[in-house]
């Protein structure tokens, strides 16, 4: 995770755990003592989005950016906070973008694709195989290409999230990995993280493609 690129882009399809994965990312960044910022740019959901965790990430020492009008505001405009640019701009960061879930929600960062320059980002892919839209490779690879096309940047790697919330099973993760293994065949990019709650990642066998990535249900309350 530390030797990733230091701009992270998380894209994923609606109920991916794009969110979900991009807020455990910037928590382990903190706690592994990296300057880092997140920035909540989807502006199609207006729920699950990352700027709802502001105060725990701050508190943690993650710098939050949202909205114009901060972040708890709940409105739907197409409008991000000119304060991203700090972190694009400034290499002491370590940033993470969490992208809108199609194409639409993507459209707000193609203005910043002049920091886009290969080999200094990571465009990561959250994949959920139980979404109607990522069921397979088919579905992923369009999903991609139509996200590509409006960023103006390329996926880097593959993160599969495959879940049913709390009752996620070892053999749900692994369905997932079928599906992210065939897509990363046919895109030749890699399987970066298996993304998997605490309790189901130490069942998981070792050989699977892609690091191991334990996470917690941040997004979701207990009674969620």
């Amino acid at each position: 995770m530390l030797n990733d690129k230091r701009i992270r882009i998380i894209i994923g399809h609606y109920g991916s755990g794009k969110t979900e994965f991009a807020v455990n990312y910037a928590m382990k960044l903190a706690e592994a003592g990296r300057k880092s910022t997140i920035a909540d740019m989807d502006i199609v959901n207006p729920y699950f989005r990352s700027r709802e965790k502001a105060e725990m990430l701050e508190t943690a020492g993650v710098h939050v950016i949202s909205g114009n009008r901060g972040h708890h505001a709940n409105l739907d405009l197409p409008m991000v906070s000119a304060e991203v640019l700090t972190p694009l701009q400034d290499h002491s960061y370590d940033c993470i973008l969490d992208v809108g879930g199609n194409s639409v929600g993507a459209r707000v960062i193609g203005q910043f694709r002049q920091y886009f320059v290969p080999g200094e980002y990571d465009m990561f892919c959250v994949v959920n195989r139980y979404r109607e839209e990522t069921q397979t490779v088919a579905g992923v690879i369009a999903h991609i290409r139509s996200i590509e096309a409006i960023v103006g940047a390329r996926v880097t790697g593959l993160i599969n999230n495959t879940h049913l919330l709390r009752e996620t099973t070892v053999e749900d993760v692994l369905y997932g990995q079928e599906l992210v293994d065939a897509v990363s065949e046919e895109l030749k990019i890699p399987v970066k993280y298996i993304s998997v709650l605490e309790k189901v990642a130490h069942q998981l066998p070792e050989s699977l493609n892609g690091e191991i990535f334990p996470i917690k249900m941040y997004m979701r309350e207990d009674w969620m």
